[in-house]
């Protein structure tokens, strides 16, 4: 990020007027910035699509061809490899602490992915087959994109936000976390005595839903410490996770007891986990409770608030709804 701020730095926009004045302007106070600007390509596709310089697979190789598409179906001709050993040497001769990939094709060189909307604020290391294998990386939108959709601004300038931060530092920070996510009853019960003998600042609630009924309730004692106390589990027979009845309800009996605490309530979209909760017969201490989405969504209501989202601008990691593809009736509506 920038070491020095001038008003000078602003000058590129005026300079527009006079045609490619703007450039030399750009190109000064980026360096002053220490910020290396480049590209995938160095080269303009024709028509400015991305596809006239891409084939099918079984035309650029087949199975001998190493990297992924770079468009839906699409693979970039051998031809135009050689770029990508031109940009590999640029980011080795610069040693960045982070590479920001601005919109699916930056992000298809550092990550060999192009779902730019799942992966945007995620902070991850750059594949072994990208041109920066092991580097420090964050995507985001493209700038010509956000023209386009002009809602994107906030994302972005939210993700160049988050870029700044990480640029302190070469290496990807991560807190250490606990969380304890197939417990057997004896562990689970040990879990809850220490919560409500020592009570926590804040309880984290959040539930899982599939076919109409609780999946899993999850609970939070600190922003280390967790666990998840799974119901339905596909695998097993009668689709319970717990062996026995008996141990069924006392994990249901461990819940409400989390549940009934003192202890003020974080939820996320707590509504919909609600009216799950409560017509399981489950009482819910709310005399102090905090909704992460709803106080989100009351100072940015420009952005989006889905538990996903937040964990990207929020978080140097990706939410785990990002991390899997799910049946649309298990999905909770965070929105």
């Amino acid at each position: 990020m920038p070491h020095l701020v001038n008003d000078n730095w602003h000058r590129a926009a005026e300079l527009h007027k006079y045609g490619l004045a703007w450039v030399r302007e750009r190109a000064k106070w980026l360096s002053d910035a220490s910020i290396l600007l480049t590209n995938v390509l160095a080269l303009q596709p024709p028509g400015n699509k991305l596809e006239a310089l891409c084939d099918k697979k079984e035309a650029v190789g087949g199975a001998r061809y190493l990297y992924p598409s770079i468009t839906k179906g699409k693979y970039l001709l051998p031809e135009f490899l050689p770029e990508l050993d031109r940009l590999r040497r640029e980011i080795e001769l610069v040693k960045p602490n982070l590479v920001l990939c601005l919109g699916n094709t930056a992000l298809w060189a550092v990550l060999g992915v192009t779902n730019i909307s799942s992966v945007r604020g995620s902070v991850a290391e750059g594949v072994q087959q990208g041109v920066c294998p092991g580097r420090k990386s964050l995507a985001t939108f493209h700038p010509a994109g956000v023209l386009r959709q002009w809602s994107w601004r906030p994302i972005v300038v939210a993700d160049l936000m988050k870029a700044a931060r990480e640029l302190a530092y070469p290496e990807i920070r991560r807190p250490a976390r606990q969380a304890l996510v197939s417990p057997s009853l004896d562990e689970l019960g040990h879990w809850t005595n220490q919560a409500l003998d020592n009570p926590p600042a804040y309880l984290g609630v959040d539930c899982e839903t599939a076919f109409g009924q609780i999946k899993c309730i999850s609970f939070a004692r600190s922003k280390s410490d967790a666990i998840c106390v799974p119901f339905v589990d596909e695998t097993k027979p009668g689709w319970s996770y717990w062996p026995s009845q008996g141990e069924e309800y006392a994990a249901w009996c461990c819940c409400q007891s989390l549940l009934a605490c003192s202890a003020p309530k974080v939820f996320q979209n707590g509504l919909y986990d609600l009216q799950y909760i409560l017509p399981m017969g489950l009482q819910v201490d709310m005399r102090q409770g905090e909704d992460t989405m709803l106080l989100h969504h009351s100072l940015f209501p420009e952005l989006q608030k889905g538990l996903g989202f937040l964990g990207s601008i929020y978080s140097s990691e990706q939410s785990w709804k990002l991390m899997r593809r799910r049946k649309a009736d298990t999905e909770k509506r965070d929105e």
